[in-house]
């Protein structure tokens, strides 16, 4: 099969990827329209889930992605003078720049074409027999079949900028500060010993309060800095990596669509649909829609149109619960004055809670109780399904010692209730 994919992000570098592996005799191409080494943004973060699931489909560039990945436990939130730390699931960073360069090093082995610096429109679409659309979530092969794919696009309230710092943070930090017209607050991760990304957000009244509607790059970045001076300890913020125009201080665009593949053309990542950044999941489901593609495309004999209906039938339904957590997320923070006066490790318990759905309908001093209480029921479910099994061999081998018979119908998990 001829393949083109157009877009040189992480979910068209792995799609080749995948593919050629499947069968080296396909004839894949990437196009990317710009010059090679060059991409937007600092660093994109994951978790071990995505890890796990790249082993499974590709060892070698797994190992390589690890291998140069940073890792952190920790969560800590900044609310003004005061700091908590929280121990919790494994993350990991990479810079984008090195992310991008491991995954195009991977294709060139496996005999893919890379054809940087060669835009493609939806104009002039390449001659292939599947033609995927994995130039993001402004995809020119998209929008010339907007009608088709029913994009819908809906811009959220807050604005936001992302940033670069040579700071290194030592665990996913986030920082509120108050200022004379509300809160601005920076979600802040490392991808390297050169430094973090740094993603800066607040409420439109505080947007324009600060003037930052209003201040050119520099001014904004020197506001900026003096906000997060503590957590920043000095290093400065920078602007985007890449010279291309982009809005300043956009708000998020929740994109979705009605269908994903129109003959042989079919969607793929950001192009397909977007989530909020504040989970964090971008380029885990760019990756994970790849997969779910060349899977599709593996079962020999079955016709195109039937491959690409089961690929975006199972992407659909896995990114429900990913969709759903994301607009609560974004809602949490477009909510923030509810929760940020609460005591530091009530707020940051709130901010861990912030993708439950019952959240919002609770007072959030009642919710934090709540969801203290079920934390303490289910502690002592596990522990009792643990010690429980243990119990009742010992309270078994203490009857028969003592030539006493052994609990109803012989069960060894028969506890009397107040022996000791």
């Amino acid at each position: 099969m001829k393949v083109a994919c157009v877009g040189g992000g992480p979910a068209g570098l792995y799609l080749s990827i995948l593919l050629k592996r499947q069968d080296p005799t396909h004839d894949v191409t990437v196009y990317e329209r710009d010059p090679e080494g060059s991409t937007y943004g600092w660093g994109v973060t994951y978790w071990r889930g995505l890890l796990d699931r790249l082993r499974e489909h590709d060892p070698e560039s797994a190992r390589a992605v690890e291998e140069h990945s940073v890792r952190w436990r920790d969560g800590v939130a900044h609310v003004g003078d005061l700091t908590t730390r929280h121990h919790g699931d494994e993350g990991f960073g990479i810079g984008r720049h090195r992310l991008l360069a491991l995954l195009a090093a991977r294709a060139r082995d496996l005999g893919v074409r890379l054809e940087f610096e060669h835009p493609v429109t939806g104009a002039n679409p390449p001659a292939a027999d599947l033609v995927v659309a994995a130039d993001g979530a402004g995809s020119a092969l998209r929008a010339r079949h907007a009608g088709h794919f029913g994009t819908e696009i809906t811009g959220g309230r807050n604005h936001y900028v992302w940033l670069g710092t040579p700071k290194v943070f030592d665990a996913f930090t986030f920082a509120f500060a108050e200022t004379g017209h509300g809160w601005i607050w920076a979600y802040g991760y490392g991808y390297g010993p050169e430094g973090s990304t740094c993603v800066v957000e607040c409420a439109p009244e505080t947007w324009t309060g600060l003037g930052l509607d209003r201040a050119d790059e520099a001014e904004g970045l020197i506001l900026l800095e003096k906000l997060f001076a503590d957590v920043l300890d000095g290093h400065p913020l920078t602007a985007r990596s890449s010279g291309r125009a982009s809005a300043a201080w956009p708000v998020f665009r929740t994109l979705t669509n009605r269908t994903w593949s129109r003959g042989n053309l079919v969607l793929l990542g950001d192009a397909a649909h977007t989530t909020h950044y504040s989970v964090g999941a971008g380029t885990t489901l760019a990756l994970e829609d790849a997969m779910a593609l060349a899977a599709a495309l593996r079962e020999p004999g079955t016709p195109l149109p039937d491959a690409l209906a089961r690929y975006e039938r199972e992407r659909r339904a896995a990114l429900l619960p990913v969709q759903s957590a994301a607009r609560l997320s974004a809602q949490w923070y477009e909510n923030l004055p509810r929760y940020i006066h609460l005591p530091p490790e009530q707020m940051f318990a709130l901010l861990g809670q912030r993708h439950s759905p019952l959240l919002p309908y609770l007072p959030p001093r009642l919710y934090y109780r709540v969801d203290r209480a079920v934390g303490r029921l289910e502690t002592l479910r596990r522990l009792k399904r643990r010690l429980g099994p243990v119990l009742a061999r010992t309270v078994q081998a203490r009857r028969l010692a003592a030539g006493e018979r052994p609990g109803p119908a012989g069960r060894p998990d028969a506890v009397p209730a107040h022996r000791g």
